[in-house]
């Protein structure tokens, strides 16, 4: 792995419609929900089994193609970097564990990680902003720092190819309970163009709001933390005024983008999200990945259904 500054020069562009390349992770937030655990560990870092979420996003990344990953960080977030890094020291050590050695080094084999400081967090929109000098304006991929699908079911190769098709913004969907569409943007939708029905449940984006009350919501289609952008996307960026919570916002922004018509699709995703921006979400992804793992979820399902059972009946299981 090379861990470079964002200001490194890009690719020359490709001609006609080009294929993203490059995805950007924003990671400098302050994850107050976690609080004390994350006044010293990054959110990002927080362990899902044996590995961070951070690594099953990079991964995620690299499995769609993309070898090219910018962090957005923050103040005090520099182990985020030090993961995807060499550790000879370590590997010394392990030399005589073969399988807990390739765990170690599996990361710094990832992609290329680049790196730009967010000094002050105001908004997606505004941390986005902070690629521009590293994509240019070539098309690229955004993964949040919080959430991630199952890997055999992946979401992110049909997005790039969508994006390659349209050459405008591509975001993907999922269902949200009503209730739950003041966490969430939302779009309302309209049926896609015929041609776009092979990639996948493709819908055209007519509109989006920014967390809207449930009362005001155009749909219950929540935004998955997942978008493929055109490079134009950084001076709809520079355009936005703060809207909710008084932070520069990227739907707000890819919103301005579709009322000057550059198209807007998404990708209704029907598979695995996990969503571990919330203590609750956290935990729940840990039991899902721990009960599916080969080498001990067997045992640990057992337990854990053990452990319910008892308390369901008033017990105790220590």
């Amino acid at each position: 792995m090379s861990v470079h500054s964002a200001n490194s020069s890009t690719t020359a562009a490709a001609t006609g419609r080009s294929r993203a390349v490059k995805a950007v992770i924003p990671a400098a937030g302050l994850a107050t929900r976690f609080l004390p655990a994350t006044k010293a560990v990054p959110k990002e870092l927080l362990p899902v089994v044996d590995r961070p979420v951070l690594q099953y996003i990079v991964e995620e990344a690299t499995q769609a193609g993309i070898n090219d990953v910018l962090l957005i960080t923050g103040r005090g977030k520099t182990s985020m970097v030090d993961h995807f890094d060499r550790r000879p020291d370590l590997e010394a050590r392990l030399e005589k564990k073969p399988e807990i050695l390739a765990a170690v080094q599996r990361p710094s084999e990832l992609a290329e990680i680049y790196t730009v400081r967010q000094p002050e967090q105001l908004g997606l929109g505004h941390a986005v902003g902070y690629a521009e000098s590293h994509v240019g304006d070539q098309p690229f991929a955004v993964l949040l720092g919080d959430e991630f699908v199952k890997m055999d079911e992946p979401l992110l190769p049909a997005m790039l190819e969508l994006q390659a098709r349209t050459g405008g913004v591509v975001l993907a969907f999922f269902e949200v309970d009503p209730a739950e569409t003041k966490r969430y943007g939302i779009a309302s939708v309209a049926p896609a163009e015929a041609e776009l029905a092979d990639i996948g449940e493709v819908v055209k984006v007519t509109g989006m709001v920014e967390k809207p009350d449930p009362e005001q919501a155009p749909s219950n289609l929540a935004v998955l933390g997942r978008y493929v952008l055109p490079g134009k996307i950084f001076d709809a960026i520079r355009r936005t005024k703060p809207g909710s919570g008084g932070e520069i916002q990227l739907t707000d922004a890819m919103e301005l983008l579709r009322t000057e018509g550059t198209p807007v699709h998404a990708i209704v995703y029907r598979g695995t999200r996990y969503d571990t921006g919330m203590p609750l979400g956290y935990l729940q992804t840990v039991v899902q990945i721990a009960v599916e793992r080969d080498d001990f979820g067997a045992e640990f399902r057992k337990w854990l259904t053990d452990f319910v059972n008892s308390n369901a009946s008033g017990g105790s299981n220590t």
